[in-house]
């Protein structure tokens, strides 16, 4: 592939790629070479038919050899030529049927989904960072719930979340309405919503750190998936506890996801309370949602305390009581604090 760059002031990057046939794929990824070819010969090398289609600029045509067009008009998927040859190519053609059919609203025709089923097994050779970019992709269409309902029916769950797909079907029916309710969440919140819809509680964080490890997840999305879907239990509670307990929980930076799982869960009629609640509090002024602390670790060293684990609890409890507004300004928050640590010392 040549990179071109287009005129400025666009500098637009256009990728030209010579008409080329593979040789065989050892690996079950790549090819182990690649010779100069015909379109024709180009074209069948290609993975589906609508992916096989060339356009002619010039003569203002689509060049089509694969029957791609009535495939596009009728909503197919189907692999160009035999579909067992085109998934022993490449194992990802796998997962990339599933996401084009997600994504265009199109099915999968029957070959080209017997030719997947029969060779889900073989996921494994495919890297976990090619597998996390699909998943990626497919979750974030708005047909996520079909797609992993299609990933369980083919075999393909297997090899990308096993956890559920051990628990699967007990839960497939809620997690579908739950998905279809919200189809326009990022894709950590869906996967999140997953994971606590379909595994009980004590298996969530195992099922999540198996997915973080074999498909190589950035610990940005560490975060935000373990707080999404660890916190739920926390949310149905909230609004009967003190604002000390919870506020926490509201001002974290992934507050966002977390509130999606929760309102996937209020669209089934789970905890419609705590989603209220939350939103109340998100609504709230700054100042008010994480005020400034009344007290640091400065105003302990200068009331004698060397610095250590008392630090800490003397800290929250003054915090504590700041939130829940038992301790209206800085002046009193020191008063409470010397009775405190004259209290401890006697």
């Amino acid at each position: 592939v040549v990179i071109v760059l287009a005129p400025r002031p666009n500098n637009q990057q256009i990728h030209v790629a010579t008409f080329r046939t593979d040789a065989g794929y050892s690996d079950g990824r790549h090819p182990d070479a690649v010779t100069f070819s015909t379109p024709e010969q180009d074209a069948y090398r290609r993975d589906f038919t609508i992916n096989g289609m060339f356009y002619d600029p010039l003569a203002e045509r689509v060049v089509d050899y694969v029957g791609g067009e009535s495939d596009l008009e009728q909503g197919l998927i189907r692999a160009i030529g035999r579909a067992t040859d085109r998934i022993a190519e490449d194992k990802l053609r796998m997962l990339r049927a599933v996401r084009f059919a997600a994504r265009f609203g199109f099915e999968i025709e029957p070959e080209t989904r017997a030719a997947i089923a029969a060779s889900a097994s073989e996921l494994g050779v495919v890297s976990g960072e090619r597998i996390a970019q699909e998943l990626r992709k497919t979750l974030g269409c708005d047909r996520a719930a079909w797609a992993v309902q299609t990933w369980a029916e083919l075999g393909l769950l297997a090899g990308i979340m096993p956890h559920v797909e051990s628990a699967w079907p007990e839960q497939s029916r809620l997690l579908s309405d739950r998905l279809n309710a919200c189809p326009a969440l990022p894709w950590q919140s869906k996967l999140a919503l997953i994971v606590y819809t379909v595994l009980p509680r004590g298996q969530q964080l195992a099922a999540l750190q198996d997915v973080r490890s074999r498909l190589k997840l950035s610990n940005e999305d560490w975060d935000v998936l373990s707080f999404a879907c660890q916190s739920q239990p926390a949310w149905d509670t909230a609004p009967d506890r003190p604002w000390s307990e919870t506020q926490s929980l509201v001002v974290s930076p992934q507050v966002s996801f977390a509130r999606d799982v929760l309102q996937a869960r209020e669209s089934s009629g789970d905890s419609p309370t705590a989603l209220r609640w939350l939103d109340e509090q998100l609504a709230r002024p700054k100042d008010q949602l994480d005020p400034v602390p009344l007290v640091t670790g400065q105003d302990l060293i200068d009331a004698g305390l060397r610095p250590g684990p008392q630090f800490k609890s003397y800290l929250e409890q003054v915090r504590a009581r700041q939130l829940d507004q038992l301790l209206p300004d800085r002046d009193a928050a020191l008063a409470w604090l010397a009775e405190q640590i004259a209290a401890d010392a006697r």
